[in-house]
């Protein structure tokens, strides 16, 4: 859980009386305007691209999903639906 910051430390004064009209004492969240995508600040997302890039091309290399499953440990659902996928 991450940890509450007091509005006092960050917010005007009259900014806060404001607020306090419409919420006492309660905890509110405040939601960010700009949200980047899953994945993009961490890489993960790439890998994860690059890795079922890497599916396709074993498989239509000759590679069974069989195979695949056991290489990648992924199920075989999901190693067909990476395939299946990047076909269309």
């Amino acid at each position: 859980m991450k940890k509450y910051i007091n509005a006092k430390d960050i917010l005007p004064e009259h900014l806060i009386k404001e607020i306090q009209k419409h919420v006492r004492g309660a905890h509110i969240y405040i939601p960010q305007t700009e949200r980047q995508n899953w994945g993009v600040s961490t890489g993960i997302r790439e890998e994860l691209n690059e890795r079922n890039e890497e599916i396709v091309l074993k498989y239509k290399s000759g590679l069974t999903i069989s195979q695949l499953v056991n290489f990648y440990n992924l199920s075989e659902d999901r190693i067909r639906r990476i395939i299946y996928d990047r076909e269309k």
